[in-house]
């Protein structure tokens, strides 16, 4: 699994979550409420399916990246950036 993503309008976010993770089904129903066009463009990726994102993320699911892969927010939806970013494109 690549922790590339695309960038540009419309470019792919990457969520890393861990199965069986309540928290990380809640923020994604969160961002899916506020935010449906960014929650369509999010894809699912389990941080323990590499060792970098594990070492520097393993705690702090879920964790939102955007399109450069920096962190949009974590362990809770943060309402104000993630609508910076749905104004951005």
């Amino acid at each position: 699994m690549s922790g590339q993503v695309a960038s540009g309008p419309g470019a792919e976010l990457l969520l890393l979550t861990r199965p069986h993770c309540g928290l990380c089904d809640e923020f994604l129903e969160e961002l899916a409420h506020a935010a449906p066009a960014l929650a369509r463009r999010v894809r699912l990726a389990d941080v323990d399916s590499r060792p970098d994102w594990r070492e520097r993320f393993g705690l702090r699911i879920p964790v939102l990246l955007d399109a450069a892969g920096a962190v949009v927010c974590e362990g809770v939806l943060d309402a104000a950036a993630v609508a910076a970013l749905a104004a951005a494109g």
